[in-house]
C-alpha cells in the first residue's frame, strides 16, 4: 500500500497499521530480520503519517517505538543506508512530538537522529536525501531556537537550510527547493525577532516570497496556504517594527489567502491558528488607528479561533489565545464607554491562566498576571490590582 494512498485517506492508513502488524505477528524477529525490519520501518512511516493528523500523540510515540525497533536491525555496520533513512524517519517524528510537546527533551532527541543519519548519508553519496535531512534538522534546530535563550540554535538551523539549498536547485528540485526556503524564512524570522533592526526579516520575507513563486496554489493548494502563513507572520513581526501600516495590511491579505485553503471545514486547527494570527494582525492595526472598527474584527477572530482551539483539544494554544482575545478586549473597553469590554478581558485573562499556569510556562503566566492587572486598574478595582501585584513580585523575587 503506498504512501500517496495515506495522504488523503486516514482509513487506508489504519488498514495498513493492521496489516503491518498483522505481517509482525506471522514473522518473528529471529526467522526473517531484515525484513521484519523494513515491516517495522513501514508500520512507523504509517503510525506517523497518521499521528501528524491526530491530535493526540499517541500514533506518534507508538510510531517512535516501531523506529527504534527497527534499528535494532537495522545497524549503521550492517546496512549503513537502510539505518540512515530510519534514523531520518525517527527524527521527524520525534520533532512533530516535539513540536507538541513543553520541554526541548524530543527536540534534542530529534538533532541528535538527524545527525546520526547525515553521519552515514553524506553529500558526496547521496546529495538530494543529504540535503532532506539537513532541511529537517533545521526545522528541530528551529523550533529548539524559538524555546531556548540566545540565537544560536536559530544561527545552526539557518545553516542547514541554507546547505540544503546549495542542491536543493530550483531546476533540480523545485518543490524541494520552495519547502527549504520557507523553512528557512521560518528561522530568519525568528532570529529577526530577536535581533535589533529589520535586516533579517526582511531575509525571511524574500525567501518565503521566493517560496511562492514554485509553491503555487493550482499545484500545491495546502502547502501554498502554509506558506502565506508563513509570510503574514513574519509580516506581522515586521509591521510590528515599522511607523508605515502597509506590512501589516499585507500580513492581513496573506492570512485571508491562507484561510481559502484552509477552510474550518478541511482543516479546523490550521484555520483557527490563521484566525488567531489574522486576530493579532489586526488588533496591532487598530492600535494604530482611530476608532474600533479593527479592535472588533480582532476580537471576532479570535473568538472564531476559539471555536476550534478548544481547552480540551489544545490547552497551552486555547489559553494563549483567550490571552490575545483579553489584549484586544481591553484596547476596545479604553475606547468605549462602560464597563463591558473591560469584564469581559478580566474573564479571558483568568480563563488563560487555568493552563498558563506559574508551573508550567512562568513567563507566559507573568505576562498574563500584568495584563490582568492592566484590567483591574482600568476597572478601578485597585485591591485585586494591587493583590495581583503582589504575587508577581513575589514569584519574580523567587525566579518565577
Amino acid at each position: 500500500m503506498g504512501r500517496n494512498l495515506w495522504k488523503s485517506n486516514n482509513a487506508a492508513l489504519r488498514q495498513a497499521i493492521t496489516l503491518y502488524r498483522q505481517a509482525l505477528a506471522d514473522l518473528p524477529r529471529d526467522r526473517a530480520p531484515q525484513e521484519w525490519a523494513t515491516i517495522q520501518n513501514n508500520l512507523g512511516l504509517a503510525l506517523q503519517t497518521l499521528g501528524e493528523r491526530e491530535a493526540s500523540t499517541t500514533r506518534l510515540k507508538e510510531a517512535i517505538d516501531a523506529f527504534r525497533a527497527a534499528l535494532e536491525v537495522r545497524t549503521r555496520e550492517r546496512v549503513p543506508l537502510e539505518w540512515a533513512g530510519t534514523q531520518n524517519n525517527l527524527g521527524i517524528t520525534l520533532q512533530t512530538l516535539g513540536a507538541r510537546e513543553a520541554g526541548t527533551a524530543r527536540l534534542e532527541e530529534a538533532v541528535a537522529a538527524f545527525r546520526a543519519a547525515l553521519e552515514v548519508c553524506t553529500r558526496d553519496r547521496a546529495p538530494l536525501d543529504w540535503a532532506s535531512i539537513q532541511d529537517n534538522l533545521g526545522i528541530s534546530l528551529g523550533t529548539l531556537g524559538e524555546r531556548e535563550a540566545g540565537t544560536a540554535r536559530l544561527k545552526e538551523a539557518i545553516a542547514a537550510h541554507q546547505a540544503a539549498l546549495e542542491v536543493r536547485t530550483r531546476n533540480r528540485a523545485p518543490l524541494d527547493r520552495a519547502r527549504t526556503q520557507n523553512n528557512l524564512g521560518t528561522a530568519l524570522a525568528a532570529l529577526g525577532a530577536r535581533e535589533a533592526g529589520t535586516a533579517r526579516l526582511e531575509e525571511a520575507v524574500a525567501a518565503i516570497r521566493a517560496a511562492l513563486e514554485v509553491r503555487i496554489r493550482i499545484w500545491v493548494p495546502l502547502s501554498w496556504a502554509r506558506t502565506q502563513i508563513n509570510l503574514g507572520n513574519t509580516l506581522l513581526r515586521l509591521g510590528a517594527r515599522e511607523m508605515s501600516t502597509a506590512r501589516l495590511e499585507e500580513a492581513v491579505a496573506a492570512y485571508r489567502a491562507a484561510l481559502e485553503e484552509f477552510t474550518r471545514t478541511r482543516a479546523p486547527l490550521a484555520w483557527a491558528m490563521t484566525q488567531n494570527n489574522m486576530g493579532l494582525t489586526l488588533a496591532t492595526l487598530g492600535e494604530r488607528e482611530t476608532g474600533t472598527a479593527r479592535l472588533e474584527e480582532a476580537v471576532a477572530a479570535f473568538r472564531a479561533a476559539l471555536e476550534e482551539r478548544t481547552r480540551d483539544r489544545v490547552p497551552l494554544d486555547w489559553a494563549r489565545t483567550q490571552n490575545n482575545l483579553g489584549i484586544a478586549l481591553l484596547r476596545l473597553g479604553a475606547r468605549e464607554a462602560g464597563t463591558a469590554r473591560l469584564e469581559e478581558a478580566v474573564a479571558a485573562f483568568r480563563a488563560a491562566l487555568k493552563e498558563c499556569t506559574r508551573e508550567h510556562v512562568p513567563r507566559e503566566w507573568a505576562d498574563i498576571q500584568r495584563n490582568l492587572i492592566r484590567a483591574y486598574r482600568a476597572l478601578n478595582d485597585w485591591a485585586k490590582a494591587k493583590a495581583i501585584s503582589g504575587e508577581l513580585r513575589a514569584a519574580i523575587k523567587e525566579g518565577l
